[in-house]
């Protein structure tokens, strides 16, 4: 299965299981561009689970839409934990949605550093009061270190919600 194949086949599993249990998910993404919500949208009857994700590419953007605290980014970067955590709650709170999907990293080529190199993402998943973060650095161009980041944010949310069971 190659890895197209492989996204729309987690967004399906992911909707199901929302769909299920009458859950409904946000996602505030920012290197991936806003591919976890076309992933999900791309299922039909999605919008039974998905009315609003927000693409946070700036800080800025962050601050407004996910209510991501000037101060932590200050602190921290965009491509860190806290950042993540404060996208997934602040873009729950904001969307009204029971789960939700943070991603902030360095999709390269360039604005990678020896602490954060090109390929370092970040991830957050906010599944009803609980909130998982971790982190993962990719291979490849730009373009298949975003496709790697919305595979392993979809197959880790999979998990997350198959453990709910």
């Amino acid at each position: 299965m190659n890895l197209h194949q492989e996204i729309t086949t987690l967004a399906a599993k992911v909707g199901s299981i929302l769909t299920d249990k009458r859950l409904t998910i946000t996602t505030i993404e920012s290197c991936t561009g806003g591919g976890i919500s076309y992933a999900l949208t791309d299922t039909p009857g999605s919008s039974a689970y998905i009315e609003q994700c927000f693409v946070t590419y700036s800080n800025a953007a962050k601050s407004a839409l996910a209510n991501v605290s000037t101060e932590t980014l200050a602190a921290f970067g965009a491509v860190s934990e806290q950042v993540v955590r404060e996208m997934a709650n602040g873009g729950a709170s904001a969307a009204h949605a029971d789960v939700a999907i943070a991603v902030s990293g360095i999709a390269g080529p360039s604005g990678g550093s020896v602490e954060k190199p090109v390929g370092l993402v970040w991830f957050a998943w906010k599944v009803l009061d609980k909130t998982m973060s971790v982190s993962h650095t990719f291979s490849g161009n730009r373009s298949e270190v975003r496709s790697q980041a919305i595979a392993f944010a979809l197959e880790n949310l999979l998990k997350l919600l198959n453990d709910k069971n």
